[in-house]
């Protein structure tokens, strides 16, 4: 029914049609084919569809008219039908194009296309296809799909295990953690334990572990960054232990050396300790000098003291030195004689090299692949030595660089060494006030006088161990500087104290200041830093703590003498206030008394930032006290009274 309606429509709408056409073809109305080309509709019909439509008109034409008509009629009547297609209105070619059933020539194209890609995937399932294994049976298929052990898929290819894990050995902790979330199969591999063990390596973590020492490497990874932030936390707000290391014979405090948790003391008995505040129960806390067994009194003072991971050194006023081992026992393994006072000992602080100078005599010591110690270098300077250190990562050749008055010289060892020391740095009646180096520079403080005070005052210059040239001059300070730090301090950086009272932090690779921070008013006698805190003491016994990007105080201690050492790592800092007089006089009810009150004798403060401050163990030793002790301090603290925890349930 419904298709019969639709032919009888079609039917009266082509008898419309056919009556416009008539009626226009008496009346002809011309139709520009350029206006209907530039149309946006006429892109509807291209070239192949009106030459099918005018052939298709042309048809039925001649059928209409063919026994009324000869051959010349009919060109005519094919003539005038192509002028109609030509001429006709554009609604009237879309109607009959509906009329006739025919579709838009761009559904053709689509078709056709369709088609062409149905051919091309029938030719290539006609190839030849891969060998597939029909001796396997499903059960083993489905292991190997399922083994993501052997194939790691990335993306569109599937690398072997150990290649994946090439790559991915190239990736820190965040790329690793994105890439476990890729698939289960990165997962897998980015959780592998040699990926997550040599992460902990580069990052600074378990030094000298095996892979076998963890049972899961990102753990512990996980576990030493939060104990970081926890002591980093701790350093900032001040919580965790503060001791005392004292010595009891009550004699007064002449020098401090710190390193890999040794902590080395000498005292105007003559007598030094060694503390290791890693085992307490160290058996070599008491080391006996050489002169112990000689009859003189009063014995000589200790002069300088250092100390190593493996040797522990002191000088005497009478001009002897004694090396001692930190593992080996009591006895000292080395000893050497100056005729002299000695003024300057050094040990490098990776290898058991030895530099002391006394007067204008400087001299290397270093012990050999048996243990045996052997004089490498003895030379004189022209002036006496005022400052001494030894040139880290030099094992096989020490160097020492050594400053007397203005003149800075390098003074090497070994097969190829020339005659006469390298002078380093030389400027007329521009003295050195400090010196240190690390494994390629060399940096010292260089005070300007007279004339020169107008070219800026005082700075420190870093030469080039290599070259011996000039590599960046900073400061320009009106103060002398007393103390600089290069070999401790964070790359490209330098830190120094001035008696300006104030520590700066300079860039050396552009030669501005990073932090300038003004605390002590007597002066900076010793200064440290690492990657983002700074530590300074100063003549009036207050050391600070400072945060360097902010350039503010984090908290301070003071205590009685000038500060002379400091040396911290992760969690620990140790400090050493060292009193200038060596023999005071009125300390005690009589000057004939040989101990020395406590106010003079000095201190050394250990603080160790590791431990929880909430148990009660890890107070202030002085809160801790029975009420025994005759004095004490206010620490800033809440006190841990013995009453507070009672021992057992009580009846009441």
């Amino acid at each position: 029914m419904e298709e019969d309606e639709l032919v009888s429509f079609r039917e009266r709408w082509k008898r419309e049609l056919q009556k416009n056409s008539k009626g226009e073809s008496t009346k002809p109305r011309v139709v520009s084919t350029q206006s209907s080309a530039s149309d946006g509709k006429s892109a509807y019909f291209d070239d192949s569809y009106k030459d099918s439509f005018s052939l298709k008109h042309e048809a039925r034409n001649c059928s209409a008219f063919s026994n009324n008509s000869n051959n010349s009629k009919q060109e005519v009547t094919q003539s005038h039908s192509k002028e109609s297609v030509h001429h006709q209105p554009q609604y009237v070619s879309i109607a009959e194009g509906l009329l006739d059933g025919r579709t838009s020539p761009l559904l053709d194209r689509i078709q056709a296309e369709r088609t062409r890609k149905r051919h091309q995937r029938d030719r290539a399932e006609e190839l030849p296809q891969k060998k597939v294994h029909t001796g396997k049976k499903l059960l083993e298929q489905f292991i190997q799909d399922l083994n993501d052990i052997n194939d790691i898929p990335f993306f569109d290819v599937e690398l072997p295990y150990e290649l994946a894990l090439k790559i991915f050995q190239f990736l820190d902790r965040r790329d690793l953690g994105s890439c476990a979330q890729v698939s289960k199969a990165w997962k897998v591999l980015a959780e592998d334990e040699v990926l997550w063990y040599n992460v902990c390596q580069r990052e600074g973590y378990h030094f000298g572990a095996s892979v076998s020492d963890s049972p899961c490497w990102k753990s512990s990874l996980r576990d030493s960054r939060n104990s970081d932030k926890l002591v980093c936390s701790n350093w900032k707000n001040r919580v965790g232990s503060i001791s005392q290391l004292q010595y009891e014979l009550g004699k007064i405090l002449c020098d401090v050396s710190c390193c890999s948790g040794y902590v080395f003391a000498g005292y105007t008995t003559g007598d030094v300790r060694l503390w290791d505040t890693h085992h307490w129960d160290s058996g070599a806390s008491y080391l006996r000098p050489s002169h112990a067994n000689t009859d003189a009194t009063p014995k000589p003072h200790v002069s300088h003291v250092q100390v190593n991971r493996t040797v522990a050194a002191a000088a005497f006023e009478d001009g002897s030195v004694d090396v001692w081992s930190t593992e080996s026992g009591p006895e000292p393994i080395h000893t050497l004689q100056h005729l002299q006072r000695v003024h300057a000992l050094v040990l490098s602080p990776d290898h058991p090299s030895l530099a002391t100078a006394s007067g204008a005599d400087v001299r290397l010591d270093c012990p050999d692949e048996k243990g045996y110690w052997r004089t490498l270098r003895v030379t004189q300077l022209p002036k006496p030595v005022d400052h001494l250190c030894v040139v880290p990562g030099r094992h096989a050749c020490p160097v020492a660089v050594a400053s007397a008055s203005e003149s800075v010289y390098i003074v090497e060892t070994g097969q190829g060494q020339e005659e006469e020391n390298r002078l380093l740095h030389s400027v007329y009646g521009h003295p050195v006030t400090c010196l240190d180096a690390s494994p390629t520079q060399a940096a010292m403080g260089v005070k300007s006088c007279g004339w020169a005070m107008n070219d800026g005052g005082n700075k420190i210059q870093v030469y080039s161990l290599e070259t011996g040239k000039l590599e960046a001059s900073v400061g320009s300070s009106a103060g002398d500087f007393t103390c600089v730090n290069l070999r401790d301090a964070p790359p490209h950086l330098l830190v120094c104290g001035n008696k300006d009272r104030r520590v700066r932090v300079f860039d050396l690779r552009s030669g501005v200041s990073v932090a300038s921070l003004y605390a002590h008013h007597l002066g900076v006698t010793a200064v440290r830093a690492d990657e983002w805190k700074v530590v300074s003491g100063g003549g009036e016994g207050l050391v600070c703590v400072w945060e360097m990007r902010m350039a503010t105080k984090l908290w301070e201690m003071h205590n009685r003498h000038p500060v002379r050492h400091i040396w911290f790592d992760t969690s620990t800092l140790v400090t050493a206030n060292i009193p200038d007089e060596k023999s005071p006089r009125g300390a005690c009810i009589t000057d004939d008394d040989l101990t020395a009150h406590r106010r003079h004798r000095g201190v050394i403060n250990l603080y160790d930032f590791s431990e929880d401050a909430s148990v009660q163990d890890h107070v202030l030793p002085i809160c801790r006290s029975n009420y025994v002790e005759p004095s004490g301090f206010n620490y800033n603290i809440g006190l841990a009274m013995p009453y507070d925890i009672l021992s057992g349930p009580t009846n009441t």
